[in-house]
Formats: C-alpha cells, sequence, structure tokens
C-alpha cells in the first residue's frame, strides 16, 4: 500500500509538471522535456536501487544522471555561444532591433523579413512566428489597451507575415522623438560603437530599401531607423 501511494504521488507530480511545460513557450519545451525526463529516471534509479532490483551499475547510471543534471544549465549556456561562433564565421547577416515595452522585434538586413519575441505580457517569452493568428491577435489587443509604440510594431510584423493591411484604429501617433540613447540607436541600425557617419549612411539607406511597401514595410520601423541615424550623425 505504501509504495502504491508512493507511485501515485510521483504520478500526479510528473502530470503537473507536463501540463506546465506544455504551456511554455514551444522553443522552451524541448529542453524543459529532457530535464523533466532525465529527473523522471533518475527517481526510477534510485527506486529500483532502493527495492535491490537493481544492480550496483544501476547506481552509477544514477550518478551519471545527476551529474548530466546538474551539467546542463553550463552546457545551455555553451550551446548558444557555440552557435553565435559558427554563425560568425560563416559570415551571418546583421539584425536590427526595436525594442518596446511589450516586443523586441528584429529585421534582417539581407532578406527584409522581421522577427521578435514577446518581453512583457500574457504571451512573455513567446515568439511571434510560433503564435497563431488568433494569438496574435490577442496579443495585439493587449498592446492596443497597454502600449501604442508595441502596437504599431506588431501591426508591422503582422503585415508583413500575413500580407494583409494592417489594423488601424485612428490615427497613430510617431515613435517618441525623445529618449533613444546611442546604444539603442545602434542596435536598430544594426551597427557596432566604432561605426563612422558613412557606415551609418549607409545601413541606413540598405534598411530603408527593406521597408519598402511592396516588401511588407512598417512605417513606425522606418521612422525609428530615421530617428536612429539622425541622433547618430548629429554634431
Amino acid at each position: 500500500m505504501p509504495r502504491l501511494i508512493l507511485l501515485l504521488a510521483i504520478a500526479a507530480v510528473v502530470y503537473i509538471l507536463l501540463r506546465r511545460v506544455a504551456a511554455l513557450p514551444p522553443h522552451r519545451r524541448r529542453g524543459e522535456y529532457f530535464k523533466l525526463g532525465i529527473g523522471v529516471a533518475v527517481v526510477a534509479v534510485v527506486l529500483l536501487t532502493l527495492a535491490g532490483k537493481m544492480h550496483w551499475i544501476g547506481a552509477a547510471i544514477t550518478g551519471l544522471l545527476v551529474a548530466a543534471r546538474q551539467s546542463l544549465p553550463i552546457l545551455v549556456r555553451l550551446f548558444p555561444m557555440l552557435s553565435s561562433l559558427k554563425s560568425q564565421s560563416a559570415g551571418a547577416t546583421k539584425k536590427s532591433t526595436v525594442t518596446t515595452l511589450i516586443l523586441r522585434m528584429h529585421l534582417d538586413h539581407e532578406s527584409g523579413a522581421l522577427s521578435g519575441e514577446v518581453i512583457e505580457g500574457p504571451f512573455k517569452d513567446w515568439l511571434l512566428e510560433e503564435m497563431s493568428r488568433e494569438q496574435l491577435d490577442s496579443l495585439r489587443q493587449y498592446c492596443e489597451s497597454t502600449d501604442a509604440e508595441s502596437l504599431q510594431l506588431l501591426d508591422g510584423y503582422l503585415e508583413q507575415r500575413f500580407q494583409d493591411t494592417a489594423q488601424e484604429d485612428g490615427p497613430q501617433a510617431p515613435p517618441d522623438a525623445g529618449g533613444m540613447s546611442r546604444k539603442e540607436a545602434l542596435e536598430i541600425l544594426g551597427l557596432s560603437e566604432d561605426a563612422d557617419r558613412e557606415a551609418i549612411v549607409d545601413a541606413h539607406r540598405k534598411l530603408m530599401q527593406k521597408l519598402h511597401p511592396d516588401r511588407g514595410g512598417s512605417d513606425y520601423l522606418a521612422a525609428k531607423i530615421n530617428q536612429a541615424k539622425d541622433l547618430l550623425t548629429q554634431d
């Protein structure tokens, strides 16, 4: 009877953890499922070893699994670094980044494609490309009631992804002319700190070409890019 209660308790915990993982953004689920699988395997090996139904090899396997579980965060941090080095050696394309209260949007300099992630609100940590139209519409309603700049940024993404006209609920205010830092301006143009005036002008020209309406351009992004260029080239 105690064993049955223990098994039911373990099953209940695993079920709850599975539900929590299922609620995470898709790009985070694989890693969490992997960690959960290691945890379940460790518990199973420990129980079998204590019950005398597993050879000492089982205990060694348990130790290896625990070590793997402990080193997983280090590996997770390491792989992005390796991926970054690989992309740099392959000549990865540059990206511009615009951040608002709710969104962080990226513009690929080569293709002009928009991508991004939610950094605040009910869909926090979700990648926009993972979200369905229904979810994006829900996010848009949240942006509409919370932050006008995020709304304009999301509308540009929706227009490009779904090839439809962005919804407009009246005249939209231009980006705030004040408050942009040099760091933010460099991120928007995809430049490093040592960029000279020629590089700034060249980056601005190429980005504005990518934002042409025929290529899914965004008036909001265009205004931010112009603002960044003005800030970085002012005497």
